[in-house]
C-alpha cells in the first residue's frame, strides 16, 4: 500500500533514510522509501534530494554515500561512529557532551520528563536529543530554559530521567532500581526499593 506524503513528510522520510543508512544512489533510496510504502519517482527524488542538499561524500569504506547538511552547516554522515579524520561525532556523542554541558536537572512524571539548562540553552538540547532518535524518546518540547520529554513508555518517564541525567553526569543508571520498580508495579508487591 503507497501512503500519500505531503512533500515535506517525504522530505522527513528521506532525511530518516540517509541519515540512518549508508545509502549509495537513488534507486536504493527509492527502494528503502517504497519498503515503507512511500513510492517517488526518479525525478521527484533527485528534486528532494537537491533541495535537503544532499551530497555524496566517501564513506570510511571509500564507497560514495549521500551525506546532508547537517547542524552548523557542516556536512555530516550521521551513521558514522565518531569524529576521527575531522568528521563530527556522532549524534549519541553529541547527546552526552552537549547533557554535560547544558543539563541542570531532570524530574519525572509517568512518562514524561522535565529537564531543566541554563536560560536559551533548552532547544539546543531538545535538538540534540532528536538528532538522537532514541527509539524510547516520542518528542520533546523546548521553551527557553525547559525541555519536555515524552517516553513511548507509559511509566518510562523515570527511567528516561535517570538515563538523561547519567548522560550529564558519565555515570551508568542503576537499572536494577528500575527492575525492581516495575517488578512493585506490575505485581502490586509492597517491596520497599534499596
Amino acid at each position: 500500500m503507497t501512503i500519500p506524503l505531503t512533500k515535506a513528510a517525504r522530505h522527513a522520510r528521506i532525511v530518516e533514510l540517509l541519515t540512518r543508512h549508508k545509502v549509495r544512489s537513488q534507486p536504493e533510496l527509492a527502494k528503502l522509501l517504497a519498503e515503507q510504502g512511500v513510492e517517488v519517482t526518479q525525478a521527484t527524488l533527485s528534486r528532494d534530494l537537491d533541495e535537503l542538499g544532499a551530497l555524496k561524500l566517501r564513506a570510511d569504506d571509500g564507497t560514495l554515500v549521500y551525506a546532508l547538511p547537517g547542524e552548523g552547516g557542516g556536512r555530516i554522515p550521521l551513521y558514522r561512529t565518531g569524529a576521527a579524520n575531522g568528521m563530527p561525532e556522532n549524534p549519541d556523542a553529541r547527546l552526552r557532551r552537549i547533557a554535560e554541558e547544558l543539563l541542570v536537572s531532570a524530574e519525572a512524571s509517568a512518562n514524561l520528563v522535565i529537564l531543566r539548562t541554563p536560560p536559551g540553552a533548552a532547544q539546543f538540547l531538545a535538538s540534540a536529543i532528536d538528532h538522537a532518535g532514541w527509539e524510547s524518546i516520542l518528542g520533546t518540547v523546548a521553551g527557553d530554559d525547559t525541555i519536555l520529554v515524552i517516553s513511548r513508555d507509559p511509566t518510562g518517564g523515570q527511567a528516561l530521567a535517570e538515563t538523561l541525567l547519567s548522560l550529564a553526569t558519565r555515570r551508568t543508571p542503576d537499572v536494577t532500581r528500575h527492575k525492581l520498580a516495575a517488578e512493585v508495579r506490575d505485581h502490586g508487591s509492597e517491596k520497599q526499593e534499596p
